[in-house]
């Protein structure tokens, strides 16, 4: 049995090294071919050109490479044409994945399955039925996803979100933690600005303000920043002058950001997926996020949910304040941050309930995702 797979991010290469591994453990013979990262190559993949080549986001950013992309697209379809595997497996990035699966499907009769759900919960519905006319089958990380899929005349399986299988750091492990940075028993607020430039651009001074503000009615706050190694220098320079000086983590160095996770008190985010990575830890959060005006007007217009925090979607509760667009001010942040660190318990609950519907305590999600692709199959 022969998979041909493409990755093009970081987190898509995490979730196509699990389906490696499930796959391996189901079927010890399989072979694997396609595009992936460090995690995909460990797990036996020859990469046919290095990943970092999709890790591309924004106009401005795709168009000098444009060309460049144009023959990849070309250039793995043609490899799944030679190969003739058994299922070309596609894992999100779908600007560059869905024009593979188009020209393949054009040629052959070849199951396509993809890994990872359009959010068409959230906004732009059409995209299902798009993606539908190249893809047989799909993967979800979300429990609400599957029906929407089938609607648009796709197969589709919740297999469990990965942050239910990643590693939590323990207790003692978010003691020591506060007895290295001399924190002991102050509270403790993690600041997540986010991993792009542009979000810690947007959000970083809204974010200093707002811990201006909080100071003055929590002199003794201590806060802790994980930056993503691309974004660290400039994270530093933006906190240069925040009231409390911030202890500056390495994103990138598991453990300690892990350990920073369990032993904060409350959370002031950006709104994505980090919303599950804080849940798993425990850890009550506000979340906060703007955009450009003309983005925030255009998909505010298209936007179908009343919430954009995973934590309230699938807990369906919305015990996690947002503060977003217009919102996303320092003074409505503060109190929100507040009112969840004098009552933090609001949240427990919502947050035991999401890492249960996405899988905690059940078969690993990569295992689960072998499992669908082998029975698509």
């Amino acid at each position: 049995m022969r998979f041909y797979l493409i990755a093009g991010e970081p987190s898509g290469d995490a979730l196509g090294a699990a389906l490696m591994a499930g796959l391996k453990e189901l079927h010890p013979d399989v072979e694997f071919s396609g595009v992936g990262g460090p995690l995909m190559q460990a797990q036996g993949l020859d990469s046919q050109f290095p990943m970092d080549e999709l890790s591309v986001m924004g106009l401005a950013e795709v168009l000098p490479k444009y060309r460049a992309l144009k023959r990849r697209i070309s250039e793995c379809a043609d490899a799944v044409m030679a190969q003739k595997p058994d299922a070309l497996i596609t894992i999100d990035s779908p600007d560059f994945c869905l024009r593979v699966a188009k020209i393949v499907k054009a040629q052959s009769n070849l199951k396509t399955i993809h890994y990872v759900a359009p959010s068409v919960w959230a906004w732009r519905a059409g995209r299902a039925a798009k993606m539908a006319r190249v893809i047989d089958h799909v993967l979800a990380l979300l429990p609400f996803e599957p029906p929407l899929m089938q609607a648009a005349g796709m197969g589709c399986d919740f297999v469990g979100h990965p942050v239910v299988a990643e590693p939590q750091a323990t207790p003692e492990q978010a003691q020591d933690f506060r007895t290295r940075h001399d924190i002991n028993d102050a509270p403790l607020l993690l600041a997540l600005p986010g991993s792009r430039r542009g979000e810690v651009e947007r959000l970083m001074p809204t974010f200093g303000e707002t811990i201006r503000q909080l100071h003055n009615e929590r002199p003794d706050l201590r806060i802790a920043l994980p930056a993503a190694p691309s974004v660290a220098k400039r994270v530093r320079e933006l906190a240069a002058d925040w009231p409390v000086p911030p202890l500056v983590l390495d994103a990138a160095d598991l453990p300690e950001k892990r350990a920073a996770f369990v032993a904060a008190d409350v959370a002031l985010a950006a709104s994505g997926t980090v919303s599950l990575e804080l849940a798993a830890a425990n850890t009550p959060m506000v979340i906060a996020y703007d955009m450009n005006w003309l983005s925030r007007i255009l998909i505010g217009r298209m936007l179908k949910v009343d919430t954009v925090t995973l934590v309230n979607l699938v807990s369906e509760t919305r015990v996690v304040p947002e503060f977003l667009g217009k919102n996303c001010v320092p003074e409505k942040i503060a109190r929100g941050v507040l009112e969840v660190l004098n009552m933090p318990e609001q949240q427990l609950d919502a947050m035991a309930v999401t890492m249960k519907r996405l899988g905690r305590d059940q078969e690993p999600p990569g295992l689960r995702a072998a499992r669908a692709v082998l029975t698509a199959l």
